[in-house]
């Protein structure tokens, strides 16, 4: 195999489940070593979010990301002040002060997310890193790994979604059978069709059914708008979203293509750039 990953750049890695993604991601943070061959130019700052974030711990969230930003160089006091801003993008659930061990999946993949970027990152990589997230969170996550980017870190991660790999990557790798390829010819930077569906409650004052919007297939970004919900949908899914929706008792406040091809970037008080 042969990948090289650049100052800038944003990747995926596709592949099958045991095709060896997570393999590849270790590797690439230092965390695992190459059976044959060798891996250059690791940058010394790498941020890294494991598939599954394992706690059992009685620490507190915040008193985890404080000790993990003193390890990383920060001092107490910066490193705690970090972890509340970071936690505060997140909207962690169940409060900094909460024991690890009493968040759920997604709030524990948000303190996995918070340690990862204590110290900026010349290398952030993330291993499925939408799994478990709420809707609030996925735009902020988005948020993150284009700042990165901006700065001039690169960002690797996988995603099971081929539309969301072909939102956020702007360059991808393919594994398979042992071997890592570069994957589709889209130009960097380039984004699919995309259409933007804003679903609300129907006058009638019926309530409708909440649905995991985030699961659906096409689906690369969900964010809350007040009382709206907004889905960033790739176009050629846009007419299975609608039903479903309509199927939930949503009523549908409009449905637009975007001619930008922007990525939706919303947090919990709805706020897009």
């Amino acid at each position: 195999m042969d990948m090289e990953v650049a100052a800038g750049d944003v990747l995926a890695v596709v592949g099958g489940n045991g095709s060896g993604k997570s393999t590849l991601l270790r590797i690439l943070a230092g965390l695992s070593h190459p059976t044959t061959g060798s891996v250059s130019g690791r940058p010394p700052r790498i941020g890294y979010v494991p598939d599954r974030f394992t706690v059992h711990d009685r620490i507190s969230a915040i008193s985890y990301l404080t000790h993990m930003g003193r390890i990383r160089g920060l001092s107490a006091s910066a490193a705690r002040a970090r972890g509340h801003h970071l936690l505060e993008r997140l909207s962690l659930v169940g409060g900094r002060n909460a024991p690890l061990r009493t968040l759920s999946k997604g709030n524990a993949q948000k303190v996995a997310l918070a340690q990862a970027l204590l110290v900026q990152p010349d290398l952030l990589v993330l291993d499925e890193p939408w799994s478990g997230l709420d809707a609030s969170a996925h735009g902020v996550l988005a948020e993150f790994i284009d700042e990165v980017a901006a700065r001039g870190g690169a960002v690797v991660f996988t995603d099971h979604r081929e539309a969301v790999t072909e939102t956020h990557a702007r360059g991808a790798y393919a594994i398979s059978d042992g071997r890592v390829t570069p994957h589709g010819g889209r130009r960097a930077g380039s984004r699919p069709a995309t259409a933007e569906l804003v679903l609300t409650v129907p006058p009638t004052g019926v309530t409708p059914v909440e649905v995991d919007w985030s699961v659906l297939p096409g689906v690369t970004d969900t964010a809350r708008r007040g009382g709206e919900v907004v889905l960033r949908v790739a176009r050629e899914h846009s007419d299975a979203v609608l039903l479903t929706a309509l199927r939930h008792r949503w009523s549908v406040a409009s449905l637009a293509r975007v001619a930008d091809e922007r990525v939706l970037r919303g947090d919990a008080r709805g706020t897009t750039r």
